[in-house]
């Protein structure tokens, strides 16, 4: 999102003026000037004033002549020198214009207006604390200086200090209260300090004071986005542009609230406007792979992102987003190489990648702290004024409240709706504040019926949505988005909650200090790993996870054909999202292929890109495209019933299955997977360590492949296997509700207990309640 800065750099004339000039007759200025230095070709002054005229006529280039024939007649004259420094500045030699403003304050240490483009050169070159020092040393000798009061305040933005800059744009418009400029930038502080309304205000008093300010159109438009009024912003922007066509912000801008009406077509549509008008923009380019990304064409969206990396290659997250794309269309040719060098910038502190991509690069529990926290620092900072200043709230019961956009048709939804309809509601309230869409189904219309309350805050903003957080008085707030998409992270930086919670939909570290605690288990989270993750753990007794017990299986089971299955042959079933398939489990894969005669390997659809890939990696390695089978979307009741076509699912690594291992267990199919370091990396053997099927966790690819063959080899141990994944499934904890309700309350409630005594955050485990 660009927000624009205006500076003043227009308001000071040049030295020396003559009548003409002053007059803007810039044009019989110059020929006055020419004619007089025919006569007298060595006149200092009169090549001074005829470099001004042509700086006048934009013809800096000229004027730089100029002034250097004056110069090279006098080389102390301060208002060459200084016209020398302007016309520099026109030209983008901001050095060499910092040279000319020196060598004139050496001459004349006060001059204002010296000292004032001196500090210009500064900000372009961004040296930014020297321009800093520049500014003030005008404002110790002027204190009333509008335009210098209004570049220090750009300075002090970009030092990130915008409770400074406000004061000095404060200043400023105390002296000059219509200034349309300093109110825009003025609005500027106001956003940074996350105060979307106040700013709003702004911009449009700088609109008022100049109905041709595209410029404060186009901010206009970015806090209106902010504050989730979508339409509005559109407006705004289509206002800018219809002042202004090619304004390349301000349509890259627009493209921007496209995307957040889920309008990605029209957002493409003016991203290539952009294009078309600067080939070759960073912003540009980023944004329309995030639109192509958003309509799932990852090979577009590839390109796009490639063709930012060759031209920026440190641009914010595009190398992430880069890899990301290929993963999602199984593009490996260069994915060793890609993920080592993520790897590294964010071992760096780079901002390289965004933490929920990164889950699928690194194996690293430690990597992946950084990469949050370098996430966080920069996209959701703690805000420095919270909003919950320690109350501690007297209630009749706990109030609990759930923050999530997928209390929808959603794997999340499906695994937390009967803990949501369990909740104790003698001990707690709860409360599901939503985001996300609201679109009718079955498990939407159970959601709304299962809190006490059901807010939908859509369109509201992150500070709108803490606010109602915040008056609610809600004791334990949880996060069940972390980093996925849709996620509203802002809302939990400004601390509307005494206890602030990462849960579930996020399956590692959120890296922010304002987020309290996370739950796990000694599994997903072994204690030797603790210092890897930013908040307190909390050990949940069996599994980390919250499962159904009345998941809805459909009572038929397609034929093998309706499913494009062989009549016969083994099945290999892994029905993880396509990202999550990394080269090194693909060779596993198709060893076994190739090992078990006449099996096949059922993967979850993508686009045809990804169909394409895996069946031509397929070939590579010596197995024929027909081993693999794709399966279409289906509605979840028979999703789960054609897991009984299925012998064998195979996880995935280090990005292991969550709610689709749930989903297999459930419907009676074994999940083999292979453990890692990291938290995403374990929670398929959380799964089958609560069920009581430990032996189905591996802690090597090597091992992996050899007990998959194993099972699709014997004909005695897999039936072994079903049978005691059949009997266990109703005799363990992994899905017995009534128990997890029992022990995330008492979770909750020790929380609860520790924060009404006054004491901090501290990890701790539940006894298991039986």
């Amino acid at each position: 999102m660009g927000v624009g800065a205006a500076n003043l750099l227009r308001s000071r004339l040049p030295h020396n003026n003559k009548s003409d000039h002053c007059l803007k007759r810039p044009a019989e200025a110059l020929a006055s000037y020419d004619r007089a230095l025919l006569f007298q070709p060595d006149h200092a002054d009169a090549l001074c004033n005829r470099g001004n005229a042509l700086r006048e006529l934009k013809r800096p280039a000229d004027a730089l002549a100029s002034y250097d024939r004056a110069l090279a007649l006098r080389p102390d004259d301060v208002d060459a020198l200084f016209n020398r420094g302007n016309a520099l500045l026109e030209v983008d030699r901001a050095a060499d214009a910092l040279l000319s403003y020196d060598h004139a304050l050496l001459q004349r240490p006060a001059d204002i207006g010296a000292l004032y483009h001196r500090g210009n050169a500064l900000l372009k070159l961004k040296r930014h604390a020297d321009a800093l020092v520049s500014y003030d040393r005008v404002l110790a000798i002027e204190p009333d200086d509008v335009e210098a009061l209004n570049n220090r305040g750009i300075v002090l933005m970009e030092l990130k200090r915008p409770g400074d800059a406000l004061a000095s744009y404060d200043r400023a418009l105390a002296r000059r209260p219509d200034n349309p400029e300093v109110l825009n930038n003025r609005g500027n502080a106001l956003v940074a300090l996350k105060r979307p309304e106040d700013a709003l205000a702004s911009y449009e008093a700088a609109f008022a004071r100049n109905p041709d300010y595209a410029g404060a159109l186009n901010n206009r438009g970015n806090v209106l986005r902010e504050l989730k009024r979508f339409t509005e912003a559109l407006a705004s922007y289509d206002r800018a542009l219809a002042l202004k066509p090619d304004y390349v912000e301000a349509i890259n801008n627009r493209g921007g609230v496209l995307r957040d009406l889920n309008r990605p077509e029209d957002a493409l549509a003016s991203y290539e406007r952009a294009l078309a008008l600067k080939p070759g923009d960073a912003d540009a380019l980023y944004n329309r792979g995030n639109a192509l990304q958003d309509m799932k064409r990852y090979a577009d969206a590839t390109r796009s992102f490639a063709q930012l990396v060759a031209l920026v290659p440190d641009y914010d997250y595009a190398q992430g987003s880069l890899f990301e794309c290929r993963l999602h269309d199984c593009e490996w040719p260069e994915a060793a190489d890609s993920a080592a060098r993520l790897a590294r910038t964010v071992s760096a502190g780079e901002r390289a990648v965004a933490p929920f991509a990164f889950l699928a690069v690194s194996p690293s529990a430690s990597a992946q702290l950084q990469c949050a926290r370098t996430f966080v620092a920069d996209k959701f900072p703690a805000a420095a004024t919270p909003l919950w200043r320690g109350q501690r709230y007297q209630h009749d019961r706990i109030r609990l409240a759930y923050l999530s956009a997928d209390f929808r048709e959603h794997p999340l939804a499906h695994l937390m709706a009967e803990l949501f309809e369990r909740h104790d509601r003698q001990r707690f309230e709860t409360i599901a504040v939503s985001f996300g869409p609201d679109a009718p189904s079955q498990i939407r219309s159970r959601l709304e019926g299962a809190f006490d309350r059901f807010i939908d805050v859509r369109h509201q903003s992150d500070g709108e949505v803490a606010n109602i957080v915040r008056e609610m008085e809600i004791d334990i707030a949880v996060d069940l988005m972390g980093f996925t998409a849709e996620a509203r992270t802002s809302v939990f930086a400004l601390r509307p909650a005494p206890i602030q919670v990462n849960y579930l939909g996020f399956p590692g570290t959120m890296g922010a200090r304002y987020i309290d605690y996370i739950f796990a288990d000694r599994y997903v989270i072994p204690e030797a790993q603790q210092s890897h993750y930013a908040e307190q753990v909390v050990y949940l007794p069996d599994s980390f996870q919250a499962n159904a017990s009345n998941r809805q299986i459909a009572a038929r089971t397609p034929l093998r054909a309706e499913a494009r299955l062989p009549e016969r042959g083994f099945v290999f079933c892994s029905f993880n999202n396509n990202y999550k398939i990394t080269p090194a489990v693909f060779d596993v894969w198709m060893r076994l292929l190739q090992q078990v005669n006449a099996s096949v390997l059922w993967l979850l659809a993508g686009s045809p890109t990804v169909e394409t890939n895996l069946r031509r990696e397929a070939k590579v390695r010596g197995v024929g495209c027909d081993r693999l089978v794709f399966a279409r979307r289906l509605p979840y009741a028979e999703h789960l019933a054609r897991h009984r076509l299925a012998d064998l699912f195979l996880d995935t690594l280090p990005f292991n299955a969550g709610a689709t291992a749930s989903d297999a267990l459930w419907a009676g199919l074994p999940v083999l997977t292979c453990a890692g370091e990291a938290f995403a990396a374990r929670m398929a053997g959380s799964l089958l360590t609560a069920l009581g099927m430990p032996e189905l966790v591996t802690h090597s690819l090597d091992q992996y492949e050899v007990l998959a063959l194993k099972l699709a080899s014997d004909p005695k141990l897999l039936p072994e296997i079903r049978h005691k994944l059949a009997r266990n499934r109703d005799r363990f904890p992994l899905f017995d509700t009534e128990r997890f309700r029992r022990h995330i309350e008492a979770a909750y409630v020790n929380m609860w207990e520790r924060y009404q005594r006054g004491e901090p955050a501290s990890g701790f485990a539940v006894e298991s309640i039986g």
